[in-house]
């Protein structure tokens, strides 16, 4: 892995879980990094300052993904305050659910559910894109958008959020084709990651997704984080592709 130093990243939906090691291994490696999470989510502005207080060059960049208008001034305030932007990672993701919706159970999947998880995992990495593009280009920079095995023909928490994903693949494709040769893009595709959410889960169905996987070991944040990483760093010649990184488990 070559250094980054000088080299700046914006990760949103980076309060915890992936967002977050992925924030701390673009940290660790000497880029500075804007920290995205929800206005008024603690977790994201106590990790901004334990972050800092390790001597890392990490700034807060508070804003909503899924609302137009903020999720394009969240960008615009996170490279004026980094200088450039050469790495953007569009994380910030929702399921809208704790437990699974049955593709059969239609009349849970309300206008209102769908509109909130397209409007965060589809709309708003196109418009983080899409505002950050002029800087990238700059930069000839990258975009990594956090994808997931359900958008590859796997079940996933409904499909509504199978959908998303999936258009979230076709996206990372297209937009590759729009901002080449200067920017290049792509996706990680996660499987079952050890994450505060998937913590709530039943014991059974925790154990039961892990037994899936070919290495019978949950991935872990920093699993997705590291390709996520390469894919934006190290991978200089690749580009509108989705690296599925689940141990196994999609097979």
């Amino acid at each position: 892995m070559k250094g980054l130093e000088g080299k700046t990243a914006l990760v949103t939906g980076a309060a915890s879980g992936i967002g977050l090691a992925t924030v701390e291994l673009f940290a660790e490696r000497k880029v500075r990094v804007a920290l995205n999470h929800l206005p008024g989510d603690a977790r994201g502005a106590a990790a901004v300052e334990r972050l800092r207080a390790q001597g890392h060059a990490v700034v807060a960049a508070p804003g909503d993904v899924s609302n137009p208008g903020s999720a394009e001034s969240m960008v615009g305030a996170a490279i004026d305050a980094l200088g450039r932007l050469d790495f953007l990672v569009n994380n910030a993701g929702t399921s809208a659910t704790l437990e699974p919706i049955a593709p059969a159970d239609l009349d849970r999947l309300s206008e209102e559910f769908w509109s909130n998880i397209l409007g965060t995992n589809l709309l708003g990495p196109f418009r983080c894109t899409r505002a950050a593009s002029a800087a990238l280009k700059a930069a000839h920079g990258a975009v990594c958008n956090t994808a997931s095995v359900a958008g590859r023909n796997m079940p996933g928490s409904s499909m509504a959020y199978g959908a998303s994903k999936a258009g979230l693949i076709n996206l990372t494709k297209n937009l590759a084709r729009a901002l080449a040769p200067e920017v290049r893009v792509n996706a990680v595709a996660p499987g079952f990651v050890d994450t505060d959410w998937t913590r709530r889960w039943p014991a059974a169905r925790k154990q039961a997704s892990i037994e899936r996987t070919l290495l019978k070991r949950a991935c872990t944040p920093a699993d997705i984080a590291s390709a996520i990483v390469f894919l934006c760093a190290d991978a200089s010649m690749v580009t509108a592709q989705t690296l599925v990184v689940d141990g196994g488990y999609s097979l």
